[in-house]
């Protein structure tokens, strides 16, 4: 029997109209998105076997929505604002098919990689086009009232493609991914934690899209350092010469802020470093596709060009030298992972 609302559910559910009857399945997904996004008036061309997921994420300071639906178009006009208003930004994330979205008189279309931002408070109409595959998205519900930037700045970005291509749009971009993949397995108690950092990144992504950072808090300003921080050192963990002064001149920043910004997380970048590293080498002496690779040549991908020094890590970490690790995993014959290993 398909649950009819997530409003009261605590962090992660996915709905499916197939649970439903098919003759039942549009006037059920209608409902479902009036009643816990916003009312709209949906229509479209796939009514008589409409099928849909949608899933809701609460992480306490910020709430997410995945959607997944075939081609349709959305009104949302002033008299369904007057009836009811969350007051929220909605900016989103397209992860498949084609959208578009027309609001405060721009019109724009997105496809796959594409962010963009409207609001509840405003009439607007939007959609997805028929294609191969069927429109997907992640959004991020921002109470209007959280957010520390000027509206009227705010308000600027409104129906506007924004690409996250790189830069902190290609993080949150990654972020709003890896945890929609991990939320079935998250423990309620780090909700809120992740909201926190979810609703950081956004707002200093949407800083950035209006070179306002000046209005962000200054605790905001350091979780998005350290996301930036984190996503330098994990494309160049391979770079043996990787240094807490490399990367803070990377950043512009001084090597004592890094380390304070670091300290508060309980570790040091170095010690961070060299945990990336090892949890990288781990999996790849796991993996069956790379048996033929030395253990000499995975340790030198991931940024340890001494064999001892490696050696002696890993052993340190996991309880066993890189060598005894692999053949626990792989087995005697290196094919896959042993039994009950």
């Amino acid at each position: 029997m398909i649950i009819q609302s997530w409003k009261a559910l605590m962090s992660f559910v996915t709905l499916k109209s197939t649970d439903l009857p098919a003759e039942e399945r549009f006037d059920w997904w209608c409902d479902l998105i009036s009643r816990d996004v916003a009312p709209t008036r949906i229509t479209s061309d796939h009514v008589a076997d409409f099928r849909a997921t949608a899933g809701a994420i609460d992480l306490s300071a910020v709430q997410l929505t995945t959607m997944s639906f075939p081609a349709l178009k959305s009104v949302r006009t002033p008299a369904l604002i007057r009836r009811s208003d969350p007051e929220a930004y909605e900016l989103t994330l397209i992860v498949g098919g084609e959208m578009w979205i027309s609001q405060n008189g721009d019109d724009t279309q997105m496809g796959v990689g594409d962010l963009v931002m409207w609001q509840t408070s405003r009439p607007y109409d939007g959609g997805a086009f028929d294609g191969p595959r069927q429109a997907q998205a992640i959004i991020v519900h921002l109470p209007r009232a959280d957010l520390p930037l000027p509206a009227g700045k705010v308000d600027g970005l409104l129906s506007r493609r924004m690409p996250a291509t790189g830069g902190l749009g290609a993080i949150l971009a990654t972020y709003l991914k890896t945890l929609v993949r991990e939320a079935p397995a998250m423990a309620p108690q780090d909700a809120r934690r992740l909201g926190a950092s979810t609703l950081d990144l956004a707002m200093a992504f949407l800083a950035q899209s209006l070179d306002a950072q000046r209005y962000l808090p200054p605790e905001t300003r350091d979780q998005t350092l350290m996301a930036q921080i984190r996503t330098f050192v994990e494309h160049n963990l391979a770079d043996a010469q990787l240094s807490p002064g490399a990367v803070a001149a990377r950043h512009h920043i001084s090597v004592r802020h890094l380390q304070v910004l670091f300290q508060r997380q309980g570790t040091t970048l170095t010690e961070w470093i060299r945990r990336r590293r090892l949890e990288h080498c781990r999996t790849d002496l796991a993996d069956p596709r790379l048996r033929t690779l030395s253990i000499r040549a995975i340790a030198t991908r991931w940024g340890f060009p001494r064999a001892a020094d490696f050696s002696r890590s890993f052993r340190a970490v996991y309880g066993m030298p890189p060598r005894d690790y692999r053949h626990s995993v792989m087995g005697p014959r290196g094919q896959g992972a042993a039994p009950g290993a």
